[in-house]
């Protein structure tokens, strides 16, 4: 038990990155991290999910796994009966200032501790000063897992973009069996493997293996365009806009506003990724803070802007589709602005896939160095010293599952393993304030510990509105990982391995 609660000295953790053949290069400013963080949040999402949550969510059959796990524990088995979410409406601009909010308290803590330890691994390495190397397993675990059924979804849904796009370019389509999930939804689609999902995850992992420089320049790029057309939509579209439209701004009152916040919470998870670049930071002190809450408020400021103009040009009754950005263009007659959107959703898929690949290599980075998962996979590469191990590993576990099945249904588990996250980074700062209160911080979390309880309050709550579908997911997975923990991991940790150091030290007792 005092292994499994046993902290790691910060100290400590900062001397592992100056061990050769260990050590990462650090070459990211402030923009560059920035740019990280818009091209993780910024994706599909704000072209996809924005509709869904001003329209509504629909649920064929009625069920006890889709009911959010509040409301069974409040109404029992007789939530099952609701078979939707009610819709924002107009009021979606709310609902996006709602959960950037929420994401502002956890990213303020985020901040405080991504300044104060300069490492590779996140929350993980957090979890590992604070609470311990159990909790410190659970997260790296969790992490995992948010990173990979993430890009899973977002190599879907490139290749289904993609071949959009070669119709629209070049006429040519792709063959169904080529370019499909193998499985969808439980059942065969008659397609062998989804083969652009999977060259796409590791044209990006060799990008990423080549350097994190390199990798950040790519990333500029896609973010910069990705920009332009998020700009241009709301810019071009705004002259479109009917007051009409607009009323009544929350058709299904305040109950519409939160179901809605629910859904789009999805969107905005990528900001914490930018913390798994600390390690790789010229100066972690100065620009972590600024490139986590740079992050949240040019993305915060973007998602609203488009959620007034997108219930502003249509009906939002109207958006409940799959493509609501571009139906929308479509139905005000602007095709020509239709295509760069479309342009922009691809890029911003690219953007997540690459920056959540980063973060995820990155978490198996570290979890290996600290011996908790096998060596290999805290290797670097002599020449570009970035971990090309796991950054090819993590590529594999990503694109072989995406070219076989369909995981768009997942998207809850990146839910709610983020929200987890967000609660362990929040209970970090109050711990380590008690424990540690006179080690510097170059950035320090406003009316500290309310702004973290305020977090953990709220990050709780959401995760009280998903469905019990997916708190069972999370919970088989937590298991899964527990027991690798105590079959593997625990044996190799260097705190029990100090621990049978101190007992063999100890001089025996020798009787008369």
């Amino acid at each position: 038990m005092s292994q499994l609660l046993k902290t790691k000295s910060i100290d400590a953790l900062v001397e592992q990155t100056h061990v050769e053949g260990k050590r990462l290069k650090r070459s990211l400013g402030p923009w560059s991290l920035i740019a990280f963080g818009i091209g993780a949040v910024i994706g599909g999402g704000i072209f996809t999910v924005t509709g869904t949550a001003a329209a509504g969510q629909h649920f064929n059959v009625p069920s006890i796994l889709n009911a959010p796990l509040l409301d069974l524990l409040i109404h029992g088995g007789s939530a099952a009966s609701v078979i939707g979410r009610p819709g924002a409406g107009p009021g979606l601009t709310l609902s996006f200032i709602l959960v950037a909010i929420t994401c502002g308290f956890a990213a303020l803590c985020y901040a405080e501790l991504a300044s104060m330890i300069p490492i590779a691994g996140s929350a993980y390495t957090y979890a590992y000063t604070t609470l311990g190397e159990i909790f410190a397993w659970i997260i790296g675990w969790d992490l995992i897992l948010e990173y990979a059924v993430s890009n899973m979804s977002v190599a879907v849904g490139f290749s289904a973009y993609f071949n959009v796009m070669c119709d629209y370019l070049f006429g040519v389509h792709l063959p169904k069996y080529l370019s499909e999930p193998a499985i969808m939804e439980g059942r065969m689609t008659g397609s062998f493997f989804n083969v652009p999902a999977l060259l796409i995850v590791m044209l990006l992992s060799w990008i990423l293996v080549r350097g994190v420089r390199e990798s950040a320049g790519a990333n500029n790029v896609m973010v910069a365009i990705k920009l332009g057309a998020v700009l241009l939509f709301v810019f071009g579209a705004a002259r479109a806009v009917q007051s009409s439209n607009l009323h009544p701004f929350m058709p299904n009152g305040w109950p519409g506003v939160v179901s809605g916040a629910a859904i789009v919470f999805f969107t905005f998870i990528g900001f914490d990724s930018v913390s798994t670049a600390a390690e790789e930071c010229k100066s972690p002190q100065r620009n972590m803070p600024i490139g986590i809450i740079g992050t949240l408020i040019v993305c915060g400021v973007l998602y609203t802007a488009v959620a007034f103009v997108l219930t502003g040009i249509v009906n939002w009754k109207t958006l409940d589709n799959a493509s609501p950005v571009a139906n929308a263009l479509e139905a005000v007659g602007m095709d020509k602005l239709r295509f760069t959107v479309t342009v922009g959703a691809l890029l911003g898929m690219l953007s997540s896939l690459l920056v959540y690949q980063y973060g995820q290599a990155r978490i198996w980075f570290a979890m290996s160095r600290d011996r908790l998962l096998p060596d290999v996979f805290s290797r670097v590469h002599r020449r570009f010293q970035t971990p090309h191990v796991s950054t090819w590993v993590a590529g594999l576990a990503v694109g072989i599952p995406a070219g076989i099945w369909d995981i768009g249904t997942f998207a809850d588990l990146s839910n709610i393993g983020t929200l987890f996250a967000f609660i362990i980074v929040s209970f970090g700062v109050v711990i380590l304030r008690y424990k540690q209160p006179g080690r510097p911080r170059a950035f320090r979390v406003p009316f500290s510990p309310i702004t973290p309880f305020i977090s953990v309050v709220c990050c709780l709550g959401l995760m009280l509105g998903l469905p019990l579908e997916t708190w069972i997911r999370f919970v088989a997975w937590l298991v899964i990982g527990l027991a690798i923990y105590a079959a593997y991991s625990r044996k190799r940790s260097p705190l029990r391995e100090e621990k049978s150091s101190a007992v063999s030290d100890q001089p025996s007792a020798v009787s008369d």
